[in-house]
């Protein structure tokens, strides 16, 4: 008798299997984007000042945020193998354990002070962790979402994928508002750092826990079909892998851009507050995460390509006024943020959905994971280093050619993309 939990859901449970893999995301976001909320604060306590420079220490600290990114093309290929020869659901739950015992070793890290290099070893070390697991997750819960949906609705279903991404920053971001305000610069600087890594473990227990209860995705032919070997999806898919990291490669820029790197280049390059830009990108946040089921229904009726040529053409031309807009002022900092996030969304709201639709449920996971990973991590993963190093260069206007001139070349792969939104999925 076929055990209910390993019959392919599509039509059945739905909000179910939309609970397992939102939650579960959302804490694998909330633990990697505490750090770059609390990267000025982690900069002071583990890496040394050198003298007369002070954007030395927050280079290091994105340098090592950088690093974390080009560990997640290793975890989207293997932990998408394992979602592919062991299921989507033994998948999801390796890589939050994963998160939640990285979370746990950056809240345990040292100061250089106490313990000298061995301070930064330990980081390092927990941000590969990490990397590690998000781009398993991503691989994992991108296709587990897509699987899961009914007929006509693969787009809805692939939106929150960026939902709980938004939910877990907004966790992460509004923790590190009150804590900001709450212990202020010499509390943060000496322990409250801490406190969000510290929860990051806990919440990983939790979202392990209601992943419990989901219901694997693959077929039962799947199943019983020789196991993919690990590189198949790149030897027999290559123009399917080229073409993820076309979507992707502007994609990736702007979603750091806006939702993460701003809060930086606000503060070094307009001279806002800290307390200021980390609020605005709360409230941004919540407005983004609004926006993508709309996205995901859009797409749905009108098909993926005009959402994804709205993104891009739209950032192409507009990211260079808005970035340029930005001054000392909480309003201005707001509007901007939003309307970057409105051009956003139509990237995505969707990306998971078309990746998916592209490769064949045999190798879908480890196809999906390698070739998006690969992309964020060179794109994505080096924004914050990028702007900030072009600030240290005495050039960080030339950061918004750079986000629009990607944009400009992901548009151009769009224009050439296969249509898959009314295409039955394979299964």
């Amino acid at each position: 008798m076929t055990d209910l939990r390993s019959a392919p859901p599509t039509s059945k449970r739905p909000v179910r299997q939309l609970l397992a893999a939102s939650v579960g995301n959302a804490v694998e976001w909330y633990d990697w984007y505490a750090y770059t909320f609390l990267a000025t604060y982690i900069a002071a306590a583990v890496f040394p000042r050198s003298t007369g420079n002070s954007l030395v220490p927050l280079l290091s600290t994105f340098a090592v945020f950088a690093v974390g990114f080009f560990m997640r093309p290793v975890g989207g290929l293997v932990m998408g193998a394992v979602a592919d020869r062991h299921g989507r659901r033994t998948a999801l739950t390796v890589t939050i354990l994963l998160m939640g015992a990285s979370s746990l070793l950056v809240a345990l890290t040292p100061t250089y002070a106490a313990a000298g290099v061995l301070a930064p070893v330990v980081l390092v070390t927990a941000r590969l962790l990490q990397g590690l697991s998000l781009g398993g997750e991503f691989a994992a819960s991108t296709t587990f979402l897509v699987e899961s949906a009914r007929p006509g609705r693969r787009g809805l279903f692939a939106s929150f994928q960026y939902v709980s991404a938004t939910v877990g920053q907004l966790l992460a971001s509004g923790l590190t508002v009150l804590l900001v305000r709450g212990l202020g610069e010499g509390g943060m600087t000496g322990w409250g750092w801490r406190v969000p890594f510290v929860l990051g473990a806990v919440f990983s227990l939790v979202g392990l826990w209601i992943r419990r209860g989901a219901r694997e995705t693959r077929s039962e032919e799947l199943r019983r079909a020789p196991r993919p070997g690990l590189l198949d999806a790149l030897r027999y898919h290559p123009r399917a892998s080229l073409l993820i990291c076309g979507v992707t490669a502007g994609g990736t820029l702007a979603y750091y851009t806006w939702t993460s790197y701003l809060t930086t280049y606000a503060q070094v390059h307009a001279g806002v507050s800290a307390s200021d830009a980390l609020l605005a990108v709360t409230l941004s946040l919540a407005f983004f995460g609004l926006l993508q089921p709309l996205g995901g229904l859009l797409s749905d009726r009108f098909g993926r390509r005009p959402l994804l040529l709205f993104f891009g053409l739209g950032s192409a031309l507009l990211s260079v006024p808005l970035l340029h807009a930005l001054r000392d002022s909480f309003t201005v900092l707001l509007l901007v943020q939003c309307a970057g996030m409105l051009l956003l969304t139509g990237f995505t709201s969707i990306s998971a959905a078309v990746n998916a639709e592209l490769f064949p449920p045999r190798v879908r996971a480890a196809g999906i994971g390698f070739p998006y990973s690969v992309t964020v991590a060179l794109f994505g993963g080096t924004a914050p280093y990028v702007g900030t190093q072009f600030e240290e260069w005495g050039h960080g206007g030339l950061f918004p050619w750079y986000v629009a001139a990607l944009c400009l070349v992901s548009s151009l792969v769009y224009l050439r993309l296969p249509e898959t939104a009314h295409r039955e999925l394979e299964r």
